[in-house]
């Protein structure tokens, strides 16, 4: 509970809001990330780089993006969507004044954009009806085309030049958005004589810092799949310039189409959603579990609530996300930045191995304290540690240790392993090891002191050397175990944690106080500086094994 509250802390100052307790540690353990692309792996600035349309239409084009929308302009920023604030500033820039274009055109019926339909429409008080959504959605409901001296007939040969020429756009990872009108009333749902206006090309870059965590990812052992509502084509082209695979690429029509058993290996096999809708997701999610990964899942719509809920890790956007995705979640992106989500699985997998630290040191000292003591008695020791002492043993090792150790930072080594099974043992067999390893070296120093001193009972002054030469022992096994995991010298590896630093002090200095002066409470005498440099010294022998034995593995590794 101490390494989880502090990692808490510690992961709000990378912007990973922790919602529920667990996911601190379970997000370290995540084997597939499902993201949205727009704001995740993109920058979320949307701007209109170009319009598509016949000579004259700037006048419809205009009003409809601007009768057609829900934003607004408050000098540079965006209040609402940021693809319609794109569209409202692409206008402005031309001249026109959106506000002015909604007061002089009242709009008295609105159609809502929704994942399920791919658009959203509003009828006018004069009758005309605007409608803007997915290209190829809106051309199915296209008759006619806009050709600046008025509409057209859309036969087949001009159909499929609009499509060439969106998938152009999309091929350089555009998102597009088509427009298309009626004079006359018209249901958006049932329409099939609209009048095609034209559409846009909207640039929204990658963010700088995602191909980076994309390969971070990759090394960890964690798939990276795009869900998103955008085109194939584009989210194809995102893929690339973030080196994600994007051969597998399936519609979220055909993707819920699919029989279950097909559906099983589609979800594991593909790297890209296209065209989703929240079932896609939730589907996906429930598959990927079923296969026994551990899942994340990004998300910032109400609709999208189901998945956040059902994946093993739900993770909110915090700027751009709804009150009911951040409450369904259980972690929130204060900075709604792919980036964050591995900066997450660092510190869930850094947690758990502080833990195993922790446990380690933990069962080194009950292991080596239990022999000696029970032992003691047959050499005639009847009793090495008094009741007082043990307190002062586990008072190092259940409180002030667990903070040591909860503290420390992560580190990228604990990124190139791949994902642990959820289900694994916590004790290690390399933990369980150095556990028996360490414990075996406590009791031969105890046995080797009795053996030292060959007599029946030891006097309060060796009493005192064991007591604290045992803490000592403690001492330098702390600085061991805070290499647990990785093959790094500690006589090279900076200090990062000055908790550490202080507590492995504050240990040394309590113990010489405690012998020094705890007399007869204690059951210690005084001893002489040149003992306790013999302690300190002799004690160190544990960790320079352990240094020896980091360096044999680093000769190993380099081979």
């Amino acid at each position: 509970t101490l390494s989880l509250a502090c990692s808490m802390r510690k992961m709000a100052r990378s912007n990973c809001l922790i919602r529920r307790l667990h996911a601190a540690e379970t997000i370290g353990c995540a084997s597939v990330i499902c993201t949205d692309k727009t704001g995740t792996l993109t920058m979320n600035r949307m701007t209109v780089v170009d319009a598509f349309g016949p000579a004259g239409s700037d006048d419809w084009f205009a009003e409809a993006a601007a009768v057609n929308s829900t934003a607004e302009l408050n000098g540079d920023e965006v209040l609402g969507n940021p693809t319609e604030g794109a569209l409202l500033r692409f206008i402005k820039e031309r001249g026109f004044d959106y506000a002015d274009l909604r007061g002089k055109n009242q709009a008295v019926r609105h159609w809502n954009f929704s994942t399920e339909t791919k658009y959203m429409a509003v009828e006018l008080a004069s009758g005309r009806m605007h409608l803007k959504g997915a290209p190829e959605i809106v051309l199915e409901k296209c008759a006619f085309v806009e050709t600046g001296s008025g509409p057209q007939s859309l036969d087949p040969a001009g159909r499929t030049r609009i499509l060439d020429k969106i998938r152009s756009e999309q091929a350089k990872a555009r998102r597009t958005l088509a427009f298309a009108m009626s004079e006359t009333p018209a249901d958006p749902a049932t329409a099939s004589e609209l009048v095609f206006l034209g559409f846009v090309a909207i640039s929204d870059p990658v963010r700088p810092d995602v191909p980076a965590a994309v390969a971070d990812c990759r090394a960890a052992g964690i798939k990276v799949k795009i869900v998103t509502g955008d085109t194939g084509t584009t989210a194809a082209e995102i893929a690339r310039e973030i080196g994600l695979d994007a051969d597998e690429v399936i519609d979220g029509r055909d993707f819920a189409e699919l029989a279950p058993e097909a559906a099983q290996t589609t979800a594991d096999r593909v790297s890209i959603i296209a065209r989703a809708r929240p079932d896609d997701k939730l589907k996906l999610v429930n598959l990927l579990k079923a296969q026994g990964e551990v899942v994340a899942v990004t998300g910032d719509g109400t609709n999208d609530a189901p998945a956040l809920h059902h994946a093993d890790v739900g993770v909110a956007m915090g700027l751009t996300g709804t009150a009911i995705a951040r409450e369904a979640s259980d972690i929130i992106l204060l900075d709604d930045s792919f980036r964050s989500i591995v900066n997450a699985v660092l510190w869930g997998r850094s947690l758990y191995l502080n833990i195993q630290r922790f446990l380690v040191f933990q069962l080194t000292i009950n292991l080596a304290a239990a022999v000696i003591a029970f032992s003691g008695p047959f050499f005639g020791v009847a009793m090495p540690f008094t009741v007082i002492q043990m307190l002062w043993i586990n008072l190092i090792m259940d409180t002030f240790a667990a903070l040591a150790l909860a503290m420390e930072p992560p580190t990228a080594e604990v990124m190139q392993n791949p994902p642990r099974q959820p289900a694994s043992f916590i004790v290690t067999p390399a933990m369980a090891r150095q556990i028996a390893a360490t414990a075996l070296l406590f009791v031969g120093v105890f046995f080797a002191l009795l053996l030292a001193w060959k007599r029946d009972g030891l006097d309060k002054r060796e009493l005192s050397i064991i007591f604290s030469g045992f803490v000592f022992l403690q001492i330098w096994n702390l600085l061991n175990v805070r290499a647990f995991g990785s093959i790094k010298s500690m006589l090279t590896t900076p200090p990062h944690n000055p908790v550490f630093f202080w507590i492995v002090v504050g240990i040394a200095a309590g113990q010489i106080a405690i012998t020094q002066l705890g007399g007869a409470v204690f059951r210690t005498t005084p001893l002489d500086w040149q003992t306790w440099v013999a302690i300190a010294v002799a004690t160190s022998a544990v960790f320079w094994a352990g240094e020896l034995h980091r360096l044999i593995r680093r000769l190993r590794a380099k081979r």
